[in-house]
């Protein structure tokens, strides 16, 4: 029988532009063991597998998988999946993953979610000197045992920056949006940012000294794929 999956762009512009694809699954449908299988055949950075909540709850559980591995936290998966349940009439206030509890939030068209750095899978931080050597980075040259996420400011005024992001140990050459880097980019820089990322998606992200970092963004859905 086909499984059912919807197909969301994450982190897109405020247009419906560029995002992040992502796979959103009910995890009824699919046992444990088949869903490394279903989320390498998909190819998308990730895939997320939701246990949907019972009536009136506000809660929800979940796990991630990228193409070669599962991952215990990623930022556009819980984002879209947070959006998702709120557009089938169960908003959320929190998610739980393998990593931790995820807080979530929404603000008119943007969902947001609040998660600890030290959830995020480690990579290397490269800061670059312009946004032409960013344009120029080729992936080809960084080592594959270690996600790199580059960046350079935008506007440092203003907390704007662009960025890009090779995970080929994940299972992604390069990854359109990040979630889970945004919000180590942010612990790192101490500060509120608004990153632009891979092509043009978009993601906002809010800075606490307590070690919360808030990621919002914005999602379309682009309908529903069967796979069998």
């Amino acid at each position: 029988m086909a499984i059912e999956v919807t197909v969301l762009r994450v982190f897109s512009d405020a247009h419906g532009n560029f995002g992040n694809p992502l796979g959103v699954v009910d995890a009824s449908k699919v046992e444990p063991a088949d869903r490394q299988q279903l989320a390498t055949q998909l190819g998308y950075s990730e895939t997320i597998f939701v246990d949907l909540p019972a009536a009136g709850s506000t809660t929800a559980h979940a796990t991630i998988y990228t193409p070669s591995l599962e991952i215990p936290f990623a930022g556009h998966p819980t984002v879209g999946a947070s959006w998702w349940l709120r557009e089938a009439g169960t908003p959320l206030n929190t998610l739980q993953v393998p990593a931790g509890i995820v807080q979530v939030s929404y603000q008119g068209d943007l969902t947001s979610i609040s998660a600890r750095s030290e959830w995020a899978p480690e990579f290397a931080i490269h800061d670059l000197d312009s946004l032409d050597a960013l344009a120029g980075a080729d992936p080809a040259d960084f080592s594959d045992d270690i996600a790199h996420y580059l960046w350079t400011w935008a506007d440092p005024t203003a907390g704007a920056l662009r960025a890009r992001m090779f995970a080929a140990n994940l299972g992604v050459p390069e990854d359109e949006a990040t979630g889970s880097a945004a919000i180590r980019i942010t612990d790192y820089l101490s500060r509120d940012l608004t990153i632009t990322q891979g092509k043009g998606s978009l993601i906002q992200t809010t800075w606490s000294p307590e070690g919360w970092v808030r990621v919002a963004g914005h999602v379309v859905n682009d309908g529903v794929r069967q796979v069998d």
